[in-house]
């Protein structure tokens, strides 16, 4: 078992590295096209059904492009395709999502002081949500609505707040945001894979045919990408936010969700009107901070219970608890790493527990056991620079301790 939780790391750390590639490739190609699209000119020189066009210059080379809306009058044989980069991002995200969530979900992903059900609800739960928010958003794309750009998007707004409400009613508030993220980032896979590439698809086989295609499946798609392009950004800080309680780990932490939908939009919307050659609208970065300072304001507020608040051990802490080093183990956890993970921490520059980890309890240790072990017992990650002096001895026994537990 101490080999497979060492397999567990490794594995955890090779799916978020994949996430992360793909989610560049996805991010970077849609930021490219979004600002290509907005780019694009109309010159008397383009050829019959051509939209627009535009000169770039990039790698030491020229590139001429010309966008069609519909389509040429032929095709190429060799057609490329953007949609990989999305799968890939979300499949990723998904592996991650079950590696620690799910796996970990006495942990990460049920708060006892919030919702107390087991492991198995807070999964149906968490996986049911996802799949509802597509199947909402889709049928309010669908519906009259959708007609409006402006009105879906306050819509969605008032959607994506009631969801980061909900989430910190349901889970923890690093999986609250967590989930957040989630949430929107199967809105945008399901985007590409079942509106935007299918529409695309239909074109390709119309024109194959010799019909003349419907220029409605450009439109549609062209929204789901709009949409697509102006949350983005709020799915990347979501993706950052468990690494920083202060978004996660206050009691206004569905506003913060919120306001960062904000702040997104308002950014892409300077980028996107400067690509689209329509003026350089400064407000936007005035906006930005000031909301980012609101935030910073909201994130003071008293902060949510940490792991170590928690009285009782879950199942798995109780098999640790009930080793025979586990007082050692205990005592060598509160002596070399309480002072920083507690809910006051004694350490000059720390003002609170390092992702809101609270280790000054033996119920908190024990739920935290992989952990430990991981970060101050195989590898030498805590404490940082070993400012507390914990011993090779010292190491060895919590290692020896997470073997006790898991029978290895």
């Amino acid at each position: 078992m101490g080999d497979l939780a060492i397999f567990y790391e490794w594995a955890m750390f090779a799916v978020r590295w994949l996430h992360v590639v793909t989610a560049i490739a996805w991010i970077g190609s849609s930021f490219y096209f979004i600002a290509l699209d907005l780019g694009l000119r109309q010159t008397p020189s383009l050829p019959p059904l051509a939209h627009g066009e535009e000169w770039q210059v990039h790698g030491g080379g020229f590139y001429h492009i010309q966008k069609y809306l519909v389509a040429p009058e032929f095709l190429p044989e060799h057609l490329t395709w953007f949609k990989w980069e999305s799968y890939a991002t979300w499949f990723s995200g998904a592996m991650l999502l079950v590696l620690l969530y799910y796996v970990g979900a006495d942990l990460f992903l049920v708060d006892r002081n919030v919702l107390d059900v087991p492991s198995w609800v807070a999964i149906l739960l968490s996986a049911g949500s996802i799949v509802l928010g597509w199947l909402l958003y889709d049928a309010l794309c669908r519906s009259p609505i959708g007609q409006s750009t402006t009105g879906l998007m306050l819509v969605l707004f008032a959607i994506l707040v009631a969801m980061s409400w909900g989430y910190t009613q349901l889970f923890t508030g690093r999986a609250a945001m967590l989930h957040m993220g989630a949430f929107t980032a199967t809105i945008m896979t399901a985007n590409v894979a079942m509106i935007i590439i299918p529409n695309q698809k239909i074109v390709v086989a119309d024109l194959k045919a010799g019909r003349v295609p419907d220029a409605k499946y450009g439109r549609i798609a062209k929204q789901r990408s709009l949409h697509n392009n102006y949350l983005t950004l709020p799915v990347i800080f979501f993706m950052l936010s468990s690494h920083y309680p202060l978004a996660f780990a206050t009691q206004w932490n569905w506003i913060i969700a919120s306001l960062i939908f904000l702040v997104g939009v308002v950014i892409r919307h300077y980028f996107n009107t400067r690509h689209a050659r329509k003026g350089n609208p400064h407000w936007t970065w005035a906006v930005a901070v000031i909301l980012m300072l609101v935030i910073a304001w909201l994130s003071t507020a008293p902060k949510l219970p940490g792991a170590g608040d928690e009285a009782l051990a879950n199942a798995s802490g109780e098999r640790f608890m009930a080793t025979e080093h586990f007082a050692e183990a205990s005592l060598v956890v509160q002596t070399r790493c309480a002072m920083c993970h507690t809910a006051e921490p004694a350490w000059e520059g720390i003002y609170q527990a390092p992702k809101n980890v609270v280790l000054d309890n033996d119920a908190a240790i024990a739920n935290h056991a992989h952990e430990i072990a991981i970060q101050a017992g195989w590898s030498h990650a805590m404490p940082p620079g070993n400012v507390t002096g914990m011993s090779a001895e010292e190491r060895a026994l919590l290692v020896q301790w997470y073997r006790e537990g898991t029978g290895s």
